[in-house]
């Protein structure tokens, strides 16, 4: 098993993916050890990067599992208005 964190390694402009139109690609790299993921997503160099990132976050929140479970319970105004 792979005990090193998702990371990014680059985020850079490129040339759109495939057949697909416009400006404003980039290409990511994220790489866990030996793994790599690459991907292409369109917009600002800014966008993509935060977009990543979010990425990066949730690949490793699935790795150690959800950390806990919340109940959320109705309040008693919010059960007064339903039973209206």
């Amino acid at each position: 098993m792979n005990t090193e964190d998702y990371e990014i390694v680059s985020v850079e402009p490129a040339e759109p993916p495939g057949d697909m139109a416009g400006s404003d690609w980039h290409c990511y790299v994220i790489e866990q050890g030996q793994n790599t993921i690459r991907g292409y997503q369109r917009g600002s160099i800014k966008t993509v990067t935060q977009a990543v990132e979010e990425i990066v976050l949730r690949l490793n929140g699935r790795r150690y599992g959800k950390s806990g479970r919340v109940h959320l319970t109705m309040s008693s105004s919010a059960k007064k208005a339903q039973g209206k």
